[in-house]
């Protein structure tokens, strides 16, 4: 029987020849991620292994993103553990205030994970990178601990499903509408601990920028990872960004998938998460007479450039809804800059809504936008369990930056199509 793409990549990371779902493997790494909740943890971790130093200084990435810029005392002890940690075994990618970024877009765009390689992060969102068909994938502290100790983790290797992508999505359709209708086909834990492996022609209508946002969200219905297949698009900005040698891995012919769906990209809507699970979705057009609070763009899932651009589009020449908190997070620096000059950000702050440096802040329910008991929040983050943006009694509602921006221009859930886009 023959190997899925992610089964490929492990394979050669463990030195053997072939790998089966359910095979436990010890695998070389090519990066160990962490940001400044998790890293911490890690580094004690490590100091109570007595081990010398980091198996390689290169292949470590900090990112203090989470509580940063410093939201209190509690989150400044975190970032300057974290610090001082990367300055003692002079880490060479480590990025804070005035070159960080949220995590899983600064890494992408600063050429560091390449396809064909395998990546471990304590964080979840980790396997982002799969859209550069790379394997990647969020574990525990302890694992971030022995991964930068020496280089190596364990895994079980997943079993995969397929899904097959045909067509090419409408206007106002994008990969995260697509990751979103695929979850609430599935479940949230429809792929429980299996690769999401995305391949067909319908991919090449989809932007690397989809690609991330859709890789981002596999957690979401319980993978392992999620993982695009390398193509031109691919090579291009992977060329653009990193120089790095990468390699490509292909599914066999015949190997082995658990299930396949077929996604006709053409036929999918403008999309929106109702609470309190990524799994209760409905199009925007069947949401009802939903009144909204607040409206956050940004995040790891979708902060990136062409996000902004979209949101700008919309918002363009129209004002907010009074009494509506629009929230802007660019992902990265670079982002943020390119925005700057592009104008972004004066279309956000004429439409009255607020820009803010990157972070992970609001997602997560840290910090720069906090919802009270009985406040709604659309947003283009990846969660929305209960109280996972503030109050218990909060809700938030997950949709894509077009989705979002219109609706901080009505003050209910809309589509661009709802004011005449």
């Amino acid at each position: 029987m023959g190997m899925t793409m992610t089964q490929k990549i492990l394979a050669a990371h463990a030195g053997l020849d072939n790998v089966q779902a359910g095979q436990l493997i010890e695998a070389n790494l090519d990066l160990v991620l962490g940001n400044d909740v998790t890293a911490p943890v890690a580094i004690h971790e490590m100091e109570k292994m007595n081990t010398k130093g980091v198996f390689d200084k290169d292949k470590i990435a900090l990112v203090p993103d989470h509580f940063t810029p410093n939201k209190d005392i509690k989150s400044a002890e975190h970032c300057k553990c974290v610090r001082e940690f990367a300055y003692e075994h002079n880490i060479t990618n480590y990025f804070e205030i005035g070159e960080m970024g949220i995590e899983h877009a600064l890494l992408p765009e600063k050429g560091l994970v390449v396809a064909g390689e395998v990546v471990i992060g304590a964080d979840s969102h980790t396997c982002t990178y799969g859209a550069l068909g790379a394997f990647s994938t969020g574990v525990g502290s302890t694992d971030m601990a022995a991964g930068m100790a020496t280089g190596k983790a364990w895994f079980k290797v997943p079993s995969a499903i397929k899904f097959e992508l045909v067509g090419k999505p409408s206007k106002w359709v994008s990969g995260k509408d697509v990751i979103l209708y695929i979850i609430g086909k599935i479940g949230v834990d429809g792929a429980l601990y299996k690769s999401m492996e995305f391949v067909g022609e319908g991919i090449k209508n989809l932007s690397m920028d989809d690609r991330f946002a859709m890789a981002n969200m596999a957690i979401e219905a319980g993978a392992k990872n999620g993982i695009f297949p390398v193509d031109q698009q691919t090579v291009e900005y992977m060329k653009e960004h990193s120089i790095k040698e990468y390699t490509v891995y292909e599914a066999d012919e015949d190997a082995e998938y658990e299930e396949t769906y077929v996604i006709n990209l053409s036929e999918l809507k403008p999309t929106v998460a109702f609470p309190h699970l990524p799994e209760n979705t409905k199009p925007v057009e069947e949401a009802g007479e939903v009144k909204i609070d607040q409206v956050v763009i940004g995040s790891c899932t979708n902060g990136r450039i062409s996000d902004l651009r979209i949101a700008a589009k919309v918002l363009e020449g129209r004002k907010i809804d009074k009494g509506m908190r629009l929230i802007v997070f660019p992902a990265t620096q670079t982002i943020y800059l390119q925005a700057m000059e592009e104008g972004l950000l004066a279309t956000f702050i004429k439409a009255g809504g607020v820009v803010s440096t990157p972070t992970c802040g609001p997602c997560l329910g840290g910090h720069m936008g906090i919802l009270a008991a009985g406040e709604r929040a659309v947003a283009t983050t990846n969660r929305n369990f209960v109280g996972r943006m503030g109050h218990v009694e909060s809700e938030v509602y997950l949709a894509s930056p077009a989705v979002a921006a219109a609706s901080a221009i009505t003050g209910k859930i809309s589509s661009p199509e709802d004011l005449g886009l």
